[in-house]
C-alpha cells in the first residue's frame, strides 16, 4: 500500500480573509470550489453539509491546505486551540525570511502568540495566531544564511 499526505484541512470563519493571508505568505490557490450534495454528506458526515472551499499549495508542491467556509450545517466559533491540548493544532511552515513572514502576518493582524525564538543557532521560529485563530508556525533554518536578528 502507497499513503502520501494529501493536504490538511481547516474550518474557517472568512474564506476569503484566510486565503489573502496564506497567499501573502506564498501559497497558491489551485482551485475554489462550493461543495453540496449526498456524497458530501455521506463523506463528512454532516447532514445538508454546504461549504465554499479553496486548495492552495506551498511554493514546493509539497504542501496542501484546503479551507473550508460552512454555509450549513452554520459553523460552531469554538476557543482558539492552545500548543499544549491534544489534537491538531498547528500548520508549521519553512520560511527563507522570517522577519518578511512576520511583516506579511501582521499586515492581516496576526501577531506571534509570545516572540521570537532560536532554537540551538539552527532555527528562528514562532507561532502566530492566524485567521480564525489557527496556529501557523513560521521557521527559518539559519544554516542557510541567517537574516535578521537574534531575538531568543
Amino acid at each position: 500500500m502507497t499513503i502520501r499526505l494529501e493536504n490538511v484541512g481547516i474550518a474557517v470563519q472568512d474564506l476569503d480573509a484566510t486565503i489573502a493571508f496564506f497567499t501573502d505568505l506564498g501559497l497558491t490557490v489551485l482551485g475554489r470550489d462550493t461543495v453540496q450534495g449526498e456524497w458530501a454528506d455521506t463523506a463528512v458526515g454532516l447532514d445538508g453539509n454546504h461549504s465554499r472551499i479553496a486548495l492552495l499549495q506551498t511554493p514546493d508542491g509539497h504542501g496542501r491546505l484546503e479551507l473550508f467556509e460552512y454555509n450549513h450545517p452554520e459553523a460552531i466559533p469554538t476557543a482558539p486551540t492552545q500548543p499544549h491540548e491534544i489534537g491538531m493544532h498547528r500548520v508549521a511552515f519553512s520560511v527563507d525570511d522570517l522577519d518578511e513572514a512576520l511583516t506579511i502576518a501582521a499586515r492581516h493582524g496576526c501577531h506571534p502568540v509570545r516572540g521570537v525564538a532560536t532554537y540551538e543557532d539552527v532555527y528562528r521560529l514562532t507561532y502566530v495566531r492566524g485567521p480564525s485563530g489557527i496556529l501557523v508556525m513560521l521557521a527559518q533554518d539559519l544554516r542557510n544564511g541567517a537574516k535578521g536578528d537574534d531575538d531568543a
